[in-house]
This record gives C-alpha cells, structure tokens and sequence, in this order.
C-alpha cells in the first residue's frame, strides 16, 4: 500500500505557517551576540545564543537589514560606550521568520542599550560586594610603594601601543632618571585575559620589585570587561607588591583599579606617577642643599667675626704687653744709665786699677812702689804709689 506523504516544501510551508502564527508580532529577546559578521552589502549576519553555566542551551541565526544596521549600531555604541559586537549580551526587538530554504531565523529591527548597561553594572556590583565581604578591597591599600620606585614589573602585551608609550615617557625623560623594567607578557582582553594576567602576576611576585604594573592601551567596554573579573581581583588584592593599573580609560573604573593600591587613567600618566616622585626628591634635596648653604654660610660668617674679635682682643693685649716690656726695658735702661761708671765719673770720682788692671776697692792690696792707673772722665793718669796710709780711711 502506498503511503500517504508530504513534499518537502508542502512540510516546511506548513511550519512557516505555524511559525507566523506562533509569532505573529515583535518580541523583546535577551541573548548574547555569539558570532558577529557585517557584510560588504550592508547586512549585518549573527548569532545569538543562551548558555547555561558555560554550556550553550539554544542558538539562532540573526539578522539585521542595511537600512536598519547602521542606525541600531550607531545608536547603541553612543549610548553604552562600547562597541556592538560579539561576546555582548543584548535585548533586541526581533520577528521570527522561517523560510524554506534557510530555515529558522530572527530579524531584528530594535536594541536597547540600557539592558546591555544595565546588566554588565548589575554584574559589576555584585563582584565588588563579594570582593567587599571577603575583605579584598583594603588589602593593597596597607602596602607602602616606595618612595623612589626602581624595578618595576610591567604586565602586558609587548605589542600594546600603551606600553610603547609607557616606555618612551619613563625610559626616555629629560632628567636622565634610570628605571629597571621587567616586562611579564600576557592577554590584555579576551575570556583568557584575566588567567593570562594572574599568571604573570604570580609570576612576578617571584622576585622583589618595588611594584607590578597592569597597563593597557584604551579599547571598548568589552575589550576591557576581563578587567571586572573577580579571581583577577583577587589575585591582585593578595599580591605583597603594590600594584598599579592604567588600563586606559576615562569613561569608567573597573574592580581591577578598585583593589589596586592606586590605579591612574592611562600608561603615560603611570610613568608621570614615578617620574614626579623623582623630581619632587630631587626638589627637596635642592631645598636641603639650600639650607645648608645658608647654615654654613651663617656658622662662617659668625666665626669670622668671632675671628675678629679674638684678633682684635689679640692685638690689643699684644699691644699692652708691648707697651709694657717697653716700659720695664726703658726702666732698665734708665738704672743701666744710672750706675754706668762714665756717668760716676762725670760726677767728679775717679777709678783706681792695680797692676793687674782691676777695680781696687781698697787700699790694702796695693804695696810702695805699685804701678796704678786712675781712671777720670776724660782721661786715666798713670802713677807709682810712694806709701801708703791707711790712717785716713773712712770709719
């Protein structure tokens, strides 16, 4: 007996029609952008799917129109701050469709950004109160960064454009301050990034830096949501390094910046942050040095003084004493005047020598017949003693 069947068409036709009368309207669908591809002709193709604890539980295939696409992305990238792309979770406004030759798919003609706002801060906030009740968020906050930091761990990608700039600023400063930098690789966006990252710190924690540098260039929210992650944050809090972000961004903060011992806007500004540190010590040794100056410059100027005056007093007690010795000396000189035997003389006596040339102060040396000399002021007389007489001497 033949079996009763339907063409293939007749079937699917028949499910277009049950579809369309299934969905006849527009519906709002959370999902997650899965694969994104925008076409040449304008069309934008996608996928959008649900998982379930990181196991996919439904997927379908999307599109956008051209006429519709550059207004939806447009729209959605002003108002999040991020680009529209895969890897997003979105509510879109959507009609089903079902054709015969590509089966079932969903055409989109509306987005709501505040969703996508919405549920990345939702997530935000509920990783910073777990962060929070397992007192994660002081934890950096006790380390001290030194005061002139030398050696420096840098984890990023040696390609980023941010640690080039980083490098150029820090290496290359007119005050010819020296660094160390070690440079720690890792995946700086991507569902690999924040291991990527916690390896490298783990890595560097191996050797003692003064602290650990996260730098990153600028990019979209989501190339910089591996940045909300809470194991990375954990692993950054619990470093006994201080470390520093500059993840590069204005618009917002993320929990990496949050649990850092400090975190600056872009990798310039973290070179500034070092090279300001040098440049304020450098200030205050100049400061220091001025000081010291003006001290010894002060304690100087007070000892020559002081010098003048020990030189004065010196002077002037050198100068009594002078005077002094110069009066005793004159004294002498006056008694020395005083008993020279020339001025005895001019007074009327006379010296008398024997024969051997000596003072006679007696008579009783002399014999009858002695040669004697005596002497006057003007002159000495030659004489030979005829006696002697002893009667007339003075009692």
């Amino acid at each position: 007996m033949a079996k009763d069947y339907l063409e293939l068409s007749e079937l699917l036709a028949r499910v277009k029609e049950g579809v369309e009368d299934a969905f006849p309207g527009r519906y709002w669908v959370k999902a997650e952008i899965g694969s994104w591809s925008p076409r040449a002709n304008g069309h934008c193709y996608l996928n959008l799917v649900e998982s379930d604890r990181g196991k996919p539980v439904a997927d379908i295939r999307a599109m956008i129109w051209k006429w519709q696409f550059p207004q939806l992305k447009a729209f959605f990238e002003q108002e999040t701050g991020q680009k529209l792309q895969a890897g997003i979770t979105v509510l879109v406004r959507v009609q089903v469709n079902f054709s015969e030759l590509f089966g079932m798919s969903l055409f989109i003609d509306d987005i709501d950004p505040a969703f996508t706002v919405g549920e990345q801060a939702l997530a935000k906030k509920r990783t910073i109160e777990k962060l929070t009740a397992g007192g994660y968020l002081e934890m950096q906050q006790e380390l001290a960064l030194p005061r002139l930091p030398y050696r420096l761990a840098v984890i990023t990608s040696k390609t980023a454009a941010g640690y080039g700039d980083f490098q150029r600023h820090l290496l290359e400063n007119e005050a010819g301050y020296a660094f160390r930098l070690d440079l720690y690789e890792a995946l700086m966006q991507g569902d690999q990034a924040p291991a990527s990252i916690v390896s490298a710190l783990l890595e560097a924690q191996e050797e003692p830096y003064d602290a650990i540098l996260i730098l990153r260039g600028g990019g979209s929210e989501l190339d910089l949501s591996c940045f909300d992650d809470y194991d990375l944050a954990v692993a950054i809090a619990v470093c006994p390094v201080p470390v520093i972000t500059a993840i590069g961004h204005d618009r917002d903060f993320h929990i990496a910046d949050l649990v850092a011992n400090r975190s600056v806007k872009t990798p310039t500004a973290l070179a500034d942050l070092f090279l300001d540190a040098y440049a304020a010590e450098d200030a205050l040794l100049d400061g220091l040095e001025s000081r010291i100056r003006h001290a010894v410059s002060e304690r100087l100027g007070g000892m020559v003084r002081k010098v003048d005056a020990l030189a004065q007093r010196l002077r002037f007690a050198a100068g009594a004493r002078i005077d002094r010795a110069l009066a005793a000396l004159a004294l002498q000189e006056a008694l020395i005047k005083a008993s020279d035997p020339r001025k005895i003389l001019s007074l009327g006596y006379a010296l008398v020598t024997g024969r051997d040339g000596k003072v006679l102060k007696s008579a009783a040396p002399v014999a009858s017949g002695d040669r004697i000399g005596v002497r006057f002021a003007d002159g000495t007389i030659r004489a030979k003693v005829e006696g002697i007489d002893f009667s007339t001497s003075s009692k």
